[in-house]
């Protein structure tokens, strides 16, 4: 509460603080009790005592019995009579009819971003060699089999010399056995070694048309193309022109960023209502007001022993690229919908003797503490399980006055026992 607020809120509080907190006295004040109550401070009303001072049955009065907060169950109340027909308009209640709409029943917790591992690749080289012409930049868009780098290598050389020189031999077997000079089986081992060769050489990316191909450029140098596997965009880069690679050392990382997976983290009191299938509801810290649709597709087989928290992933379409890896967001796991509730902003609710409360207003000095029972949360409404039907009257901003109406008896502001 602001000062202002509190500046206006203190003239209120101070003319409830002169009401009389009646404290289980059956038979009412004595005359002239001290605090100006008349005669009495209770009287019959058909068949119902009632206090005076407020203008409600004694037993439920809240600003006399404070104490009943911890007695009433969900749909009970105390009523809250103040001091006068402007007193919640002076200290800014704000007010609202209860409203009926859809929720859902949610487990929240916190989720880190991170790459699809589905769509996720090392480029390496499959050969040792030096790096002659590196074609992607970090950040590059490529497409499923683009050239990324080329590699020289003697051993590449020397395979792709090998390669060559077999199909040349084949030929010529091919040509001897046709006029009977050569056995069958001449060409059948001739056959043979070309298939190795040729295999080797789709080992390093070289298919049997490369390798007809060279044969005719056989001056020319050869180089290794390394290729990315599928379409995405280059997210690590060591290639360097001119330096010497290893086979099997990573050259470049490539990600198809066009989904990504959230890592939640869910707590093992939750667990039980979580299952793989749920939609998934996230909320980027670092991109407010956008909500992305997400699906539980993984859930851990274990919690960890400190956390107390069990690994899940759901996968999130990223077709705008705007979510990106290592980025934190809020999950909302919905477990189960309901289509019509009882909704209130979360700001009407009360925490009282660590039950909740709402303040249903029916008369302008008359409000209702009640205590209810709440569910589902979701973007500043909260669902009312009990206690509250559609249409009420409810304080839903500013009602820590009203709170304090109902409580301040204790601290001695009421009238106490003699």
């Amino acid at each position: 509460m602001n000062t202002k607020r509190l500046l206006i809120c203190l003239p209120f509080l101070a003319a409830v603080a002169v009401a009389c907190s009646k404290h289980n006295e059956p038979a009412g004040h004595a005359k002239d009790d001290g605090h100006g109550h008349g005669e009495a401070h209770t009287e019959t009303k058909d068949g119902v005592i009632m206090c005076t001072e407020h203008g409600v049955p004694e037993d439920a009065c809240g600003v006399c019995k404070p104490h009943l907060a911890i007695t009433l169950k969900p749909g009970e109340s105390a009523k809250i009579r103040l001091p006068a027909s402007d007193s919640a308009a002076i200290a800014g209640v704000e007010t609202a009819a209860a409203t009926v709409g859809p929720i859902a029943d949610a487990v929240e917790c916190y989720a880190e971003l991170a790459f699809n591992q589905n769509r996720l690749a090392q480029i390496t080289a499959q050969v040792g060699g030096i790096i002659h012409e590196v074609d992607a930049e970090l950040g590059s868009m490529v497409v499923d089999n683009q050239c990324v780098a080329k590699i020289w290598s003697a051993a590449i050389a020397e395979m792709v010399a090998g390669a060559v020189l077999t199909h040349q031999t084949l030929d010529r077997e091919r040509k001897l056995r046709s006029g009977r000079v050569t056995s069958e089986k001449d060409l059948q081992q001739a056959e043979a070694d070309h298939r190795a060769a040729c295999q080797q050489a789709r080992t390093f990316g070289f298919s049997e048309e490369d390798i007809n191909r060279m044969e005719a450029k056989s001056n020319d140098p050869v180089y290794l193309d390394v290729r990315a596997p599928f379409a995405g965009e280059i997210v690590a880069r060591t290639a360097v022109r001119g330096a010497l690679v290893e086979a099997g050392k990573p050259m470049f990382v490539l990600a198809d960023r066009s989904t990504m997976w959230a890592m939640l983290n869910i707590p093992e009191s939750d667990l039980a209502r979580v299952k793989v299938g749920q939609p998934v509801e996230l909320r980027v810290e670092s991109l407010p007001g956008r909500m992305f649709e997400a699906k539980l597709d993984w859930i851990g087989a274990e919690v960890d022993e400190k956390s107390r928290m069990a690994r899940a992933r759901a996968e999130v379409a990223n077709p705008d690229g705007i979510l990106r890896a290592n980025m934190f967001a809020k999950a909302r796991i919905l477990t189960r919908s309901a289509a019509s509730v009882v909704l209130l902003p979360s700001s009407a609710i009360q925490r009282i003797e660590g039950n909740d409360f709402v303040f249903v207003m029916l008369e302008d000095d008359l409000f209702d503490a009640r205590a209810v029972r709440v569910g589902s949360k979701l973007d500043g409404k909260v669902q009312i399980l009990e206690g509250l039907n559609p249409g009420e009257i409810v304080a839903v901003n500013h009602a820590f006055p009203l709170k304090s109406t109902f409580l301040i008896s204790r601290l001695g502001a009421g009238c106490a026992d003699d």
